[in-house]
């Protein structure tokens, strides 16, 4: 796509809400942004590195629009820039991940298993269930039976069926695109994740700028 603004060539950027890169790896426009320009443009654009990580930046970092336009002004001062969206992005760093060791993952699975059948049972003796249970069997029967583990076992395993459902997902399975509860959780978890680390980003830079300017002042 060819454009022009004031007889200069327009370049077109929107930048990725989260990015994730690997550690040691440079930042690259290409790696954070949509890239919209004359097609001889593109390519050179896209490599122009932004940033090199070195270990104070941590495993979170910051790209603002600002850093992004020097960037470019610096390597093509012809072009027009317009961006859209988000006047920045968040690049979390990914060292080498390590797998996880099976009883790791046994002993949390037992965990999260027992703790799960604990509040179902504990939340069933608060409502007096098993006593329900009794009356309801009296009212569909018409006999009274103090242990009908028939209708025990099949609403046990009603219940899971209803988590399955309600969870959408069975293992690594789906029954549809919707996501699920905890899907959502985690996507809202994240949102806010990246708020806060992106507050406290600019709370830096905002800081380091004070401190220069008092700097270049009293200089």
């Amino acid at each position: 796509m060819d454009g022009m603004k004031g007889g200069a060539e327009v370049v077109y950027i929107r930048l990725r809400k989260h990015v994730k890169l690997k550690d040691g790896a440079g930042i690259s426009l290409g790696d954070i942004a949509q890239v919209l320009a004359p097609a001889e443009r593109e390519q050179e654009l896209k490599s122009l590195m932004v940033k090199q990580p070195v270990k104070q930046d941590g495993n979170r970092i910051v790209i603002d629009m600002m850093q992004i336009i020097k960037v470019i002004r610096g390597a093509f001062p012809q072009l027009a820039i317009e961006y859209i969206g988000e006047p920045h992005t968040l690049v979390e760093i990914i060292g080498q991940q390590r797998k996880t060791p099976i009883l790791f993952f046994i002993l949390v699975w037992l965990l999260l298993f027992f703790g799960s059948m604990l509040t179902i049972m504990n939340f069933h003796a608060d409502v007096s269930m098993p006593e329900v249970i009794v009356h309801i069997v009296e009212m569909i029967t018409g006999q009274h039976d103090d242990h009908p583990y028939l209708y025990q076992t099949t609403y046990s395993l009603g219940i899971g069926l209803g988590m399955i459902v309600f969870f959408n997902h069975l293992f690594r399975k789906k029954w549809n695109e919707e996501p699920t509860p905890l899907e959502v959780e985690m996507f809202l978890y994240q949102e806010n994740l990246d708020h806060y680390v992106i507050t406290e980003e600019y709370k830096k830079i905002h800081r380091k700028e004070s401190k220069d300017s008092r700097e270049g002042d009293g200089s």
